[in-house]
């Protein structure tokens, strides 16, 4: 069985996990506390890939990040190298695809915060940068977990958005998941199989360490 998709797989979800974390952490604060007019319509278009087939996404994303798009021009003449159909690209892919699997659970920790804590850290002369980090932090660890597992498990399996624009490139985005349609196409079933009981394996202790945090909560 090959093992360069499932390293790729991990080493995807582990990457796009970390960026995620950190573009979802602000997002979620922004859409707690700090609402204004409009606010539905962000909240819309965080949630879209939740109900967005992935290959329209994927499409999207293409166009977008293709060689002739700005962005697609602005990164290959930084790095010399086109964004598509490359480990980077696939990353940005998973993390746009995965957004809502960070957000929704940060925001939900961030909404069942006692606003009267964050009040209290006000009126005792904490800035908005202290309150965050020793108040709000600090008591929505649950839901920041949940989003890294939740996230993690998700980017794991991801085949529509990841095959769209990266393709099957071995070594470079060619994951486990596209590993596994391209066994089955070939008729390679043993390898198939195994690699989905891999898959299968990972996925379950992720569910387990996911349900008892929640327990333990």
């Amino acid at each position: 069985m090959d093992q360069g998709p499932l390293y790729l797989s991990v080493k995807l979800a582990i990457v796009s996990t970390a960026w995620l974390l950190c573009l979802a952490v602000p997002v979620s604060y922004c859409m707690v506390y700090r609402r204004f007019r409009g606010f539905f319509l962000v909240e819309s278009i965080v949630g879209l890939p939740l109900v967005l087939p992935p290959t329209v996404l994927g499409f999207f994303l293409l166009t977008a990040m293709g060689p002739a798009s700005v962005i697609g021009r602005g990164w290959e003449s930084l790095f010399g190298g086109p964004l598509v159909f490359t480990f980077y690209g696939i990353t940005v892919a998973a993390i746009i695809q995965s957004l809502p699997f960070a957000v929704q659970p940060i925001k939900t920790a961030f909404e069942k915060i006692d606003h009267q804590l964050v009040e209290t850290a006000y009126v005792l002369g904490a800035s908005r940068f202290e309150t965050f980090f020793r108040v709000i932090l600090p008591n929505a660890r649950g839901g920041l977990v949940a989003a890294t597992i939740l996230s993690f498990a998700h980017i794991m399996g991801e085949f529509g958005v990841i095959l769209m624009v990266g393709g099957a490139i071995p070594g470079q985005t060619k994951v486990a998941s596209i590993a596994i349609y391209e066994y089955v196409e070939t008729m390679q079933y043993r390898e198939g199989l195994l690699l989905s009981l891999t898959l299968l394996g990972i996925s379950y202790v992720v569910l387990l360490l996911f349900n008892y945090l929640n327990r333990a909560d």
